[in-house]
């Protein structure tokens, strides 16, 4: 279901996952322990997963908030991206959303680890359009 700031309300209190659609206008530098990322301006396809208390309307909703402590890589950009929205996916799983876009050919992946730093099947949970 496709979810913008003004619909969270309307999400699911249930677990799964999500993906995040995000443009950014500016390039944005990403600090990690294992180096630096540079996201130039475009779109991004971010998945991830909600699987604690509040469910699917907690996550999406801390997502789309622009202001928030900086806990996770993807807040680092939803907090300065131009737009974002969410689409939720009840009952769903990160690594089949990413397995899914990246399968279509339509888009590839960023920054090895992003997002995926628990994660042993994905090279990254932060996709981008395939040139093309």
């Amino acid at each position: 279901m496709p979810v913008a700031a003004d619909s969270i309300a309307t999400l699911p209190l249930s677990t799964g996952a999500y993906a995040i659609l995000l443009r950014l206008d500016e390039k944005v530098v990403f600090s990690r322990r294992s180096g630096s990322d540079s996201f130039g301006p475009g779109w991004y396809v971010y998945a991830g997963r909600a699987y604690g208390p509040g469910g699917l309307r907690a996550r999406i909703a801390r997502h789309l908030k622009r202001s928030k402590t900086l806990r996770w890589h993807i807040d680092h950009l939803t907090s300065v991206a131009a737009t974002a929205q969410a689409i939720a996916v009840e009952g769903g799983n990160e690594c089949a959303i990413v397995g899914t876009l990246i399968g279509s050919g339509l888009f590839v992946c960023t920054a090895n680890g992003f997002g995926a730093s628990d994660c042993t099947t994905c090279q990254s949970h932060l996709l981008r359009p395939a040139a093309g």
